[in-house]
């Protein structure tokens, strides 16, 4: 199906009893056990609840991938991708990329051994130089955020690969609409779904979209329900509610910053417009 189909039936199922398509949203906190004493959900909504569960299969769906783990912010999402790594591990990053992240790398995990450094990933040769032995990570953000550099994703994953690193791509500013890193070579996908897939600054969320299932996602999910950094059902469902309208909301805002940036790079009192529709963008 095309996006624009995906985008409204994933993650809702019609309910059955009511025949409701539209999720209800799920408040309880805790879930009664079967005769059997199996669950239908985790005995704990902060383990597992409905409306996580239905916007977790969405972005799987949008993203092309086997998982999907949902978290309270994008913040969250990226702290858990990196406390799935371990002392001594080194972890590569685009030289520009969400403040959050550089502070919370540089602040807080550096304190607990983790390696790091910060390249241009524009020139993917600085990749190569920039790897060690020890290097399990290369984190690109394309277009990045705020200077929108443009990193060769598939370029950068072949030489990740290559010594044995994970590729993660945030895809939070090309989303699904413009952009398929899976389809790239990259493993995982970091989302802050406040943003576009949100899209009405009414809702605060996250997530990590993986290609493949397996020890990383048993990591991460663990990070999810014992950090406990997860969103709320009505967060969930806010989230679940914006994605039939993405394709639509994505694509005229494209249109409309592609009119403003050309409209200012020929403004006498702009000295640079960065925008990579601009021929004179580096990543063109």
């Amino acid at each position: 199906m095309r996006l624009e189909t995906l985008t409204v039936h994933t993650g809702r199922p019609v309910e059955p009893g009511t025949g409701a398509v539209t999720p209800s949203i799920t408040l309880a906190t805790t879930f009664e056990r079967a005769a059997d004493g199996s669950f239908a959900y985790d005995v704990y909504t902060r383990l597992s609840n409905p409306n996580r569960t239905a916007l977790e299969t969405a972005l799987t769906t949008l993203e092309g991938g086997t998982a999907a783990i949902a978290f309270a912010s994008g913040q969250a999402a990226a702290a858990a991708m990196l406390h799935s790594l371990s002392t001594g591990d080194h972890v590569l990053l685009s030289d520009d990329l969400y403040h959050g992240v550089r502070h919370y790398v540089k602040e807080v995990l550096a304190r607990w051994g983790l390696q790091y450094d910060f390249v241009d990933m524009q020139d993917v040769g600085n990749i190569a130089h920039a790897l060690k032995p020890n290097t399990k990570l290369v984190w690109l953000e394309t277009p990045s955020n705020p200077r929108l550099k443009i990193v060769d994703i598939a370029a950068a994953a072949d030489i990740a690969h290559h010594v044995g690193a994970l590729v993660l791509v945030d895809n939070t500013w090309a989303t699904p609409v413009f952009q398929h890193p899976f389809q790239l070579g990259a493993d995982v996908i970091l989302h802050s779904t406040t943003k576009y897939l949100g899209g009405h600054s009414d809702v605060l969320g996250g997530a990590l979209i993986l290609r493949e299932s397996g020890e990383l996602e048993a990591r991460i999910r663990t990070l999810q329900q014992l950090g406990g950094g997860v969103p709320s059902p009505f967060d969930c469902w806010l989230i679940l509610r914006s994605l039939p309208t993405l394709p639509l909301r994505v694509r005229e805002q494209a249109r409309s910053a592609e009119k403003i940036a050309f409209y200012l790079s020929e403004h006498p009192r702009v000295e640079l417009v960065h925008y990579p529709g601009l021929p004179s963008h580096p990543g063109h």
